[in-house]
């Protein structure tokens, strides 16, 4: 652990060390990040935390919380080793909205910034984003673990659902089997039947499962989000719908495969946009782009960028993504990252078929449609 959090410690000492005397993170998702998955989280409404960390550019790193929580964020979530712990009262925060910010000025002797607007500090998200980008081998492993759990969870979710439900009930179903593994679903879309068609986010409803149904998580454990969308038929499925799932599929792969082959850091998210512009248009469905954006960079938020034709966002090795391709009706949607010039699709669900494509004499698997 300590290893992970030296190495994410020394990116932003790089980052800020010319310019300020210390970063506070106090984002949830960044809080996340910088600790290794530990969760400051209370009110999930809310994109700020609890607690702070300090990072200064010295390398120096402190957790700074009110009597409230500090007890607890020591016992459950930040090693004293790590962090060294700063307590306030809370009437002081109360009294002086601007405490935390003084606090961290006076321990790092200067001018800080921080990640989101909860003090007057300069607010710098995209340098906190640009350090989040690139994992580390134990962010790897970590992802692995949820993506594997996370599309077991959905497995599980289609061995439970019964026709006749409505969607609120799937959906409760789902998270239920999520929250088995420690994992909350941070967006949760259900559609049955022609809701699948007339809605890119079926948000779910008290309609009823009649046919077909399309399952959608974004699963999230100690800040890590992995994003997948499975489709369920009873009975077999319409040619057309077979057809279109198997054009998205190719998207997919495409999107996938300019993935692994991306040039680090030339390579644009306008030029993954491109190409996912031009496997519509050899599928015939050149519309369907306009529909629905295509997914883009993940990690510790569902999207850290979504590819558009002005996207200037670059590619970066061991960088996680997830592609949502969509054809009205149907849609596909893994989460991968970047390994050594490849691509390890970490939410795979072997109890769904496979549909693949091949690219460029190299083989892709995208999820198809369960039967049931």
């Amino acid at each position: 652990m300590s290893t992970e959090i030296e190495i994410k410690t020394e990116r932003l000492v790089r980052s800020i060390g010319p310019y300020y005397a210390g970063a506070m993170l106090n984002a949830q998702h960044n809080f996340a990040w910088i600790t290794g998955g530990a969760n400051t989280a209370i009110d999930t409404s809310r994109e700020n935390g609890a607690a702070t960390i300090l990072v200064t550019n010295k390398g120096k790193r402190y957790l700074i919380a009110s009597n409230i929580e500090i007890q607890r964020m020591l016992d459950e979530q930040v090693d004293a080793k790590l962090f060294e712990p700063v307590e306030f009262q809370w009437q002081e925060e109360k009294a002086q909205p601007e405490l935390v910010r003084l606090l961290a000025g006076d321990l790092a002797q200067g001018q800080v910034i921080a990640d989101i607007p909860f003090t007057s500090a300069p607010a710098l998200e995209s340098i906190f984003a640009n350090q989040r980008f690139q994992l580390t081998k134990e962010e790897k492993e970590r992802y692995r673990d949820l993506g594997r759990d996370a599309a077991e969870a959905m497995s599980n979710t289609a061995k439970e659902i019964r026709l006749g439900q409505s969607e609120n009930e799937i959906a409760n179903t789902l998270r239920s089997e999520l929250g088995t593994k420690n994992i909350s679903s941070v967006v949760t879309l259900v559609a049955a039947d022609d809701r699948i068609a007339k809605y890119r986010h079926p948000v779910p409803t008290d309609n009823r499962w009649e046919k077909t149904l399309l399952l959608v998580t974004c699963a999230k454990r100690r800040g890590l989000i992995a994003s997948l969308s499975r489709m369920i038929s009873i009975g077999e499925p319409t040619d057309e719908l077979k057809r279109k799932t198997e054009a998205a599929a190719f998207v997919h792969a495409s999107l996938q495969h300019a993935t692994r082959i991306a040039v680090n850091p030339e390579t644009l998210g306008s030029e993954l946009y491109a190409v996912a512009t031009d496997a519509y248009q050899k599928m015939g469905v050149a519309d369907e782009i306009n529909k629905h954006h295509q997914g883009g960079a993940t990690g510790y938020r569902t999207r850290d960028w979504v590819a558009h034709p002005a996207s200037l966002e670059q590619i970066f090795p061991d960088q996680a993504f997830a592609w949502n391709p969509s054809i009205t009706g149907t849609k596909v949607e893994d989460t991968i990252v970047r390994n050594d010039g490849d691509i390890e699709v970490l939410t795979a669900s072997p109890d769904f078929p496979t549909i693949e494509t091949v690219i460029e004499g190299r083989s892709y698997f995208s999820h198809g449609i369960l039967t049931i």
